[in-house]
């Protein structure tokens, strides 16, 4: 009995230094766990944008270089794609539709749009921007980022159809640029009499979406329409459609336009035009500083305008350009948008305006004097946006836009009566719009 209270006082004490340790091994696995979040929490956010390998170069090396710089807590992941815009989409798709797209920042052709959104691939982004500052950016390039009256993309850079033509054969021959269809034809003749140009005109005939993209400039040109997006009504075979076709026959069969522009792009024609053998070009932005290169035949002696038109119509400029949106599987939905605001800010517009030569979405910056000193023409290219019509904004975009080129690419090659090709390309269209999209 006289050793009990030793050994009691020997298990207090070792169950108070097993406490002890307990304690402090509790406290340290809790710093540890803490200095782990803390490291893992400060580890930059990666956000993953996949686009054309061209645009990715001077991407990487402006706009995202200076985000990066401003913004070390978010890194942007640029995963090039390949240069075709279709295959590019059918990446962006086949990512969704498996169901685990790596993408946060979805970069958008305007024609995309709807397609992305009606499958619920996009979050809405409405909330996150006001009207005041959706109002500095062209209004048909803010309009092509809404689907069903909401807001799903930002546009970072605008592009549209327009018209180049030679200024200087024109003024020599004491003529105006043309304004009316009809004007465009005479002029042509006039030149080609003259021996000054070999083709009046050449424009993007192939079976591809720059048929459609042009074919919606003339035919809105002659008042007419492809689809009307709020009814699904379609338009294709009215007679101004007709009347669209039979002037760009017209142009093949007077020798105004070469035989072979029913298979051209836009390289085809831009090269030709170049060239010097030509008096008008139907075209984008992006032939603009080409032509005005050095070595080109053509530097200081050409000028831009909208499309023309049918006599009491308007001319029409079809747009084109791109734009960012957030993926709905995106798990930084935050960041993302920040790096949205940062790309489409004036600031990195403007920088990115010098860099690369890319057309700005935001419409103050055509008409910046620094800017304008660069390029001169975009006070008049501010005039051809404001002038641009989208293509129909629905869901069934891709197949509508297929039934048309198929068709079209018929009747103006010759394979097709214009008449019959398109009763059959609006019969296809309307049952295609009637059943959602799956027949």
């Amino acid at each position: 009995m006289l050793y009990r209270k030793p050994i009691n006082n020997l298990q207090k004490f070792i169950q108070k230094q097993s406490y002890l340790h307990i304690g402090v091994f509790l406290a340290t696995l809790l710093s540890i766990i803490l200095f782990s979040w803390v490291a893992l929490s400060q580890q930059p956010v990666t956000l993953n944008l996949l686009m054309t390998a061209p645009d990715a170069q001077p991407w990487r090396q402006g706009l995202i270089r200076d985000f990066e710089a401003e913004n070390p807590g978010i890194r942007i992941n640029l995963v090039e794609g390949p240069n075709a815009t279709n295959l590019l989409e059918d990446l962006y798709t086949s990512s969704f539709i498996l169901g685990e797209s790596p993408y946060d920042l979805i970069n958008m052709d305007v024609i995309w749009t709807s397609k992305f959104a009606a499958a619920g691939w996009l979050l809405p982004l409405g909330d996150r921007i006001s009207k005041e500052e959706l109002a500095a950016f062209s209004s048909q390039d803010v309009e092509g980022g809404r689907y069903q009256d909401k807001l799903y993309r930002i546009p970072v850079r605008s592009d549209v159809g327009m018209l180049y033509y030679r200024e200087d054969l024109i003024k020599q021959a004491g003529l105006k640029p043309p304004e009316t269809f009809d004007d465009l034809i005479r002029i042509s003749r006039v030149l080609q009499k003259k021996k000054q140009v070999n083709w009046g005109y050449v424009w993007q005939g192939r079976q591809y979406e720059g048929l459609v993209a042009m074919f919606a400039e003339i035919l809105d040109g002659f008042g007419g329409f492809w689809v009307k997006p709020d009814t699904l009504e379609v338009g294709l075979d009215r007679p101004e459609t007709l009347q669209a076709i039979e002037f760009l026959r017209s142009t093949i069969r007077e020798g105004i336009s070469p035989p072979g522009v029913t298979t051209y792009q836009e390289e085809d024609t831009r090269r030709l035009f170049q060239s010097g053998q030509v008096a008008f070009l139907r075209s984008w932005p992006y032939a603009w500083p080409l032509a005005q290169a050095e070595n080109s035949p053509i530097r200081g002696k050409i000028a831009i305008k909208p499309m023309v038109h049918a006599p009491g119509k308007t001319g029409a400029a079809c747009l084109g350009g791109w734009g960012l949106g957030i993926a709905k599987s995106s798990q930084h939905p935050e960041e993302a948008w920040k790096a949205i605001k940062y790309f489409t800010s004036r600031e990195a517009q403007r920088r990115f305006i010098f860099s690369a030569g890319y057309v700005p979405s935001r419409r103050d910056l055509f008409t910046d004097p620094e800017i304008v000193a660069k390029y001169p023409h975009y006070p008049q290219l501010l005039e051809v946006v404001d002038n641009a019509v989208l293509r129909p904004p629905i869901a069934q975009y891709a197949q509508t836009s297929d039934i048309l080129q198929r068709y079209l690419s018929a009747a103006l090659s010759g394979r097709m009566n214009p008449e019959r090709a398109m009763q059959a390309a609006a019969a296809e269209t309307r049952r295609l719009l009637a059943a959602g999209g799956k027949g």
